[in-house]
C-alpha cells in the first residue's frame, strides 16, 4: 500500500485527516464554555452547520479545482484558510463572529478533505481501498484520546480561546507539509466550471433550516425549515440537468448505485449529528461534569467508530453487503437508546448508546466509500469522490439545522434548566430516528444494486 512512491501521499492524508478528526472532538468539547462566555446557546446548531456549510461549499468544489490549479497549491491554499478561520474564532468578541469564524474554518477543511478524497481515488488502487480507510480510521482512534484532552484542558482552564490558536499553526504545518510533500502536479484546463447553482442552492438550504433553529420567530421557523428543504431537493434537480455538475450525474436518483450510497452517507450522518452537538452541554449539567470528562464520554462514539471499522476492515465480498446493512439498522437503534437516556445521567447506557451510534459508522462507512469509488466511471474520479465528503457533511449540516430547531423549541436557547435539558435530551437524539430509518431502506438499496467484484 505505501510503496511505489505513494508514502507522502499516504502521510499528507493522515494529516488532513487528523485536523478533521481532532476539530470534531475538541470543538464538542469546548461548545458549552463557549455558549456560557459569549451568551451563545442559541447558537449551538448554528456554529456547527455554519461550519459544515462551508465545508460543503468547499469540498463540492475539491475536484474541479484540484484538477484546474493542481493538488499541491489546492493543498497549501486549503490549510493556509483553514488557519484564518481559527483565528477568527479565537480572536471573537462575540457569538455571531465566532460562528463567522467557523464558516471560514469549514471552508479550509472541506477543501481539505475534499482534496484528501480526490488524493486517495488518484493514488491507491481499488484493493487498498478499504485498508487506506482503516488507517484513516486509526487516525480518528488517536484523536479520540487526544481531542477531547486538548479541549477539556484548555476548556476547563478558562481559555477555550487557545484551542483555535493551536489548529491555526496545526493547519499551516499542513500547508508547509504539503508544499514538501506533494509534486508539482498538471493544471488540467478541462471542461465545465464551478458548480456555483448548486453550491449557492445547498448552502442557501442549510443556512435557512439553520437560521429557523435559532430565530424566536414562530412563523419564520414555518417558512424557512421547508424552504431549506426545497432548495436542498432543487440542488439534486439542477444537478442533474446542467454540464457543471457537483455530483455525479446518478447521484441523484436513488433508482441507481451513487444515488442509494449518496443518500445513505446524507441521512445516516444527518440522523447522528445532534448527539456529538448537545451531549457534552447536557452531561455537564446532569452529571456535573468536567469539560474534559463529558468530553470522553461521547469520545466513545469515535472510539467505537475506530474499533469497529478496524475489526471488520478484512470481510469479504458478503459480508461486505451485510456490515453496510448492519450499520445502516444500529443508528436509529442507538438514536432510540439515546433519546430515552440521555437526560437521566445513566453514564453507562449513555455510552453505551454512543458506542451503538459510533460503531454502526465503523462496520458500514469504509465499503460504502469502497463500493461507490470503484463504480465511478473514469471522468468521473474527481469529482465523485470529492463528494464522498460533501454529502456526508451536508447530511451533518442538515440534521444539525434540525435538531437546533428541536433544541431550541425545548427552551434550550434561553439556558439550561432541568425542563430545557430533560426536552433536548430527547429530541436532539429522537429526530435522528426517521432519518436513520430512511439511511437503512437506502443502504438495503445500495447492496441490492451492487454488481459482482464491485463489494
Amino acid at each position: 500500500m505505501l510503496g511505489g512512491g505513494r508514502l507522502p501521499s499516504f502521510a499528507l492524508i493522515m494529516l488532513g485527516i487528523w485536523l478533521m478528526a481532532a476539530d470534531a472532538l475538541v470543538t464538542s468539547t469546548i461548545m458549552p464554555s463557549v455558549g456560557a462566555d459569549l451568551e451563545g446557546y442559541a447558537w449551538f446548531g448554528w456554529a456547527t452547520s455554519g461550519y459544515l456549510t462551508g465545508v460543503v461549499a468547499a469540498g463540492a468544489c475539491a475536484g474541479w479545482l484540484s484538477s484546474r490549479i493542481g493538488l499541491r497549491i489546492a493543498m497549501i491554499g486549503a490549510g493556509l484558510l483553514l488557519a484564518v478561520g481559527c483565528m477568527i474564532s479565537a480572536l471573537g468578541p462575540d457569538i455571531e463572529i465566532f460562528v463567522a469564524g467557523r464558516v471560514v474554518q469549514g471552508l479550509g477543511a472541506g477543501w481539505v478533505a475534499g482534496f484528501c478524497y480526490v488524493t486517495i481515488n488518484l493514488v491507491f488502487d481499488t484493493r487498498f481501498l478499504v485498508r487506506v480507510f482503516a488507517a484513516a480510521t486509526s487516525v480518528w482512534g488517536i484523536a479520540t484520546f487526544v481531542g477531547p484532552l486538548i479541549g477539556g484542558l484548555f476548556a476547563d482552564a478558562g481559555n477555550w480561546r487557545g484551542v483555535f490558536w493551536a489548529f491555526a499553526a496545526q493547519a499551516v504545518l499542513f500547508s508547509l507539509a504539503a508544499a514538501r510533500l506533494v509534486p508539482r502536479g498538471d493544471r488540467r484546463a478541462g471542461r465545465g466550471g464551478v458548480p456555483v447553482a448548486q453550491i449557492a442552492l445547498i448552502a442557501g438550504g442549510v443556512s435557512a433550516i439553520a437560521t429557523a433553529g435559532v430565530t424566536d420567530s414562530m412563523a419564520l421557523r414555518i417558512i424557512l425549515a421547508p424552504l431549506g428543504l426545497a432548495m436542498l431537493g432543487l440542488a439534486l434537480a439542477v444537478d442533474r440537468r446542467v454540464a457543471d455538475r457537483l455530483l455525479p450525474r446518478e447521484a441523484g436518483d436513488f433508482r441507481t448505485l451513487l444515488g442509494a450510497a449518496y443518500a445513505t452517507y446524507f441521512t445516516m450522518a444527518a440522523a447522528a449529528v445532534g448527539y456529538a452537538i448537545y451531549a457534552p452541554a447536557i452531561l455537564r449539567y446532569t452529571n456535573g461534569l468536567s469539560a474534559l470528562e463529558a468530553g470522553y464520554v461521547v469520545a466513545i462514539e469515535a472510539l467505537a467508530w475506530t474499533l469497529a471499522a478496524l475489526a471488520v476492515a478484512g470481510s469479504g465480498a458478503r459480508w461486505r453487503r451485510r456490515w453496510i446493512v448492519i450499520g445502516s439498522l444500529t443508528v436509529p437503534a442507538a438514536l432510540t437508546l439515546l433519546a430515552l437516556v440521555m437526560a437521566s445521567g445513566d453514564l453507562m447506557l449513555i455510552a453505551l448508546g454512543g458506542a451503538l451510534l459510533g460503531a454502526a459508522f465503523g462496520v458500514s462507512f469504509a465499503f460504502i466509500s469502497r463500493t461507490v469509488m470503484a463504480s465511478l466511471i473514469e471522468e468521473e474520479r474527481a469529482t465523485g469522490s470529492g463528494a464522498i465528503g460533501a454529502v456526508r457533511d451536508a447530511g451533518s449540516a442538515t440534521g444539525a439545522a434540525i435538531v437546533g430547531i428541536a433544541a431550541s423549541l425545548t427552551g434550550f436557547a434561553d439556558g439550561l434548566t432541568d425542563a430545557s435539558v430533560a426536552g433536548a435530551g430527547f429530541w436532539v437524539c429522537a429526530v435522528g430516528v426517521p432519518l436513520g430509518i430512511v439511511g437503512a431502506v437506502a443502504a438495503s438499496r445500495l447492496v441490492r444494486l451492487v454488481p459482482a467484484g464491485k463489494a
